[in-house]
């Protein structure tokens, strides 16, 4: 992992982040890991939600990736989209009133299980559904959702170890006791170029996402894997990994 101090976030300028360029080359093809990915959030929020709806739930980072919150849809009254960038903020409105086809290959992965059908047009639910604000993931809110995501956004917006582990606390610390969530990391991340421009990483294990959450979630929490096979996303990186677990029910943890 990377050392304290190196690469810390507010030495980044996010609103410079260019996100028809992270879209280009992240999700213009939909790449089979992702697409196990969102089959897995979506089959463990019905083994955990069953037939409850309605709940408040928040994908925090948002970034150009609508999956996420595709696979919360089912169970969500509302879906807060926090992202600090204007840049993305701007994207991501637009797209929540009418998304791309670019998708389509999620929602159909996802429309095959239970209750997903349900939602019927997922295009005007997530219109209807979804909200854009803005903020960071070290400003949340304490115990405010009940439904949670994040993808590639702890470990990919610093280069300092302790910013990784403050990010994730926080973001299981914005979820009430008991609350599912789904969050995805780079494995090993060396840092990443959009358009050009260099953003930091800091390369954990699942080991790093286990230790970090020891205390703050229950004991069945798991872990899915995905290497960089043959054709990687990009260079410096080992792979992809999920974790989805539970906050806490006796969450106990005074606020930072």
């Amino acid at each position: 992992m990377t050392q304290p101090g190196l690469g810390r976030n507010s030495n980044f300028d996010w609103d410079e982040f260019n996100p028809e360029s992270y879209l280009k080359h992240n999700y213009a093809e939909a790449r089979k890991d992702d697409i196990r990915f969102v089959s897995t959030i979506g089959d463990f929020f019905l083994e955990q939600l069953g037939g409850r709806n309605a709940l408040r739930g928040v994908d925090v980072g948002s970034g150009t990736n609508l999956y996420p919150a595709l696979a919360m849809l089912p169970f969500c009254r509302e879906i807060t989209l926090i992202e600090r960038s204007e840049a993305n903020r701007r994207w991501l409105e637009r797209e929540i009133r009418g998304y791309t086809p670019v998708w389509e290959p999620f929602w159909r992965e996802l429309a095959v299980k239970e209750r997903y059908p349900e939602v019927g047009d997922p295009v005007g639910a997530l219109a209807e559904r979804a909200v854009v604000e803005p903020g960071s993931i070290f400003d949340l809110p304490r115990n405010k959702w009940e439904i949670g995501t994040m993808f590639f956004v702890a470990e990919s917006i610093s280069a300092d170890v302790e910013e990784f582990r403050e990010g994730l606390r926080r973001f299981i610390g914005s979820l009430v006791p008991g609350a599912p969530f789904a969050a995805g990391f780079m494995e090993n991340s060396q840092g990443y170029k959009v358009d050009g421009r260099l953003f930091p990483a800091v390369a954990i294990t699942d080991n790093d996402i286990r230790d970090c959450l020891k205390g703050l979630v229950e004991d069945d929490l798991r872990f899915a894997f995905e290497s960089v096979g043959a054709h990687p996303l990009r260079h410096g990186y080992t792979g992809m990994i999920l974790a989805c677990g539970r906050k806490r029910q006796d969450d106990t943890e005074t606020e930072t």
